[in-house]
């Protein structure tokens, strides 16, 4: 039997000044070999920029509360939103490379004016009350664990009714639509098209009943339900762990409810580019060790825990945001009081490209962390 032998030949000087200059000679063309550069571009797993990280909530909202005092809101800098920028992305406002997340403040009686653009966008929100969004002229209410949707080049803008600040969790799609050179913006009016406040927006009158489609309705890319309400989403993610108790299917895994918000009109995500999803834990709960391709942002809504991520771990609260880059080993664990989280991600965009992923490690009662069991599949985290 032959063996291949794994050393580097030896080459004359003669055969070392050609190849210099065939280098030479590939960069003048605009040409770079593949042989040099094949484990940059094709390595054994994703070699995200991006860094796992953890902004904390007691940080982020006195920082929000002092742009309020000092910064307008209005035409040119149109939003106080307050960007995420991973400290992998230095000089990006990008929570990851697909991602933008940001903390929006709005005061009482201000008025965001409207616009739009090609990016599909989301909110969620935290804290307050007051504040009604005007999506292609439809007054939204904004409420504590509401998401509202602004798909994409769609109308908006914010008015404030309320005497007290606002704060909710923006995510859109900026850094992938720079990528692709894709990004279309327009000014609006300077106020907003609709001041009155109503409990239900149109779109909700029309597309807010399960299972119910109007016939009279198109089918959307982007969903036509501009509002999914805390009180439904706490609603199903409670019967889940019911259920769960009474020993039926319907929980992720063990103590581990969780729900997808989905166009009504197709039953895909409610926003193409963008997956959401809401998920709780029992107290004492914790998932299973999952890597996902492709990046993902939490945010805890309600209680305490932890997250490790690759390894490291920290604790969270309410407020919190946390950014799981591509391939970043994410584990989560409910403290005494379980844990509410909003998450968001990049995930429609790898399906379509038949690039999904995800490996799950679970941890068995009866090996006592001893023992795991690795498996991975090209869908998407349930």
């Amino acid at each position: 039997m032959t063996t291949q032998s794994t050393e580097t030949p030896e080459i004359t000087a003669e055969e070392e000044a050609a190849l210099k200059q065939l280098y030479t000679d590939f960069a003048a063309a605009g040409l770079i070999p593949l042989w040099t550069e094949i484990g940059n571009l094709m390595p054994l797993t994703p070699q995200p920029e991006a860094v796992p990280h953890v902004w904390q909530w007691d940080t982020l909202l006195p920082l929000a509360r002092r742009s309020g005092d000092l910064v307008p809101v209005g035409r040119g800098g149109e939003r106080r939103a307050i960007a995420l920028a991973n400290p992998g992305l230095p000089g990006r406002p990008y929570a990851t490379p697909n991602l933008w997340a940001a903390i929006q403040y709005l005061g009482p009686r201000e008025v965001a004016p409207a616009h739009r653009h090609s990016q599909g966008a989301f909110r969620f929100i935290l804290e307050g009350q007051g504040v009604w969004t005007v999506v292609n002229g439809d007054a939204v209410e904004m409420r504590p664990g509401d998401l509202l949707l602004t798909p994409s080049m769609h109308w908006h803008g914010h008015h404030h009714v309320g005497d007290e600040p606002m704060v909710w969790l923006d995510g859109l799609d900026i850094p992938l639509v720079h990528r692709l050179d894709a990004g279309f913006f327009e000014f609006g009016e300077n106020g907003v098209s609709d001041r009155s406040t109503p409990s239900r927006s149109r779109s909700e009158r029309l597309w807010g009943h399960p299972g119910l489609r109007p016939i009279s309705a198109e089918e959307t890319p982007d969903s036509p339900l501009m509002a999914y309400r805390w009180a439904d989403t706490d609603d199903a993610l409670r019967a889940q762990l019911e259920l769960e108790e009474e020993g039926l299917p319907g929980v992720i895994e063990p103590g581990h409810a969780g729900i997808r918000f989905t166009n009504p009109a197709t039953g895909r995500d409610a926003l193409a580019s963008l997956r959401t999803e809401m998920h709780r834990l029992r107290p004492g709960a914790a998932t299973a060790t999952r890597r996902t391709v492709g990046s993902s942002v939490w945010q805890v809504f309600r209680g305490v825990g932890t997250v490790r991520l690759d390894g490291l771990v920290t604790e969270v609260a309410a407020g919190d945001l946390i950014a799981v880059p591509s391939w970043c080993a994410l584990t989560i664990e409910a403290a005494a009081d379980g844990l509410d989280l909003f998450t968001f991600n990049d995930a429609p965009l790898y399906e379509a490209l038949n690039l999904a992923r995800t490996e799950t490690t679970e941890t068995t009662e009866t090996t006592k962390n001893s023992e795991n069991r690795t498996e991975t599949t090209r869908s998407p985290l349930a």
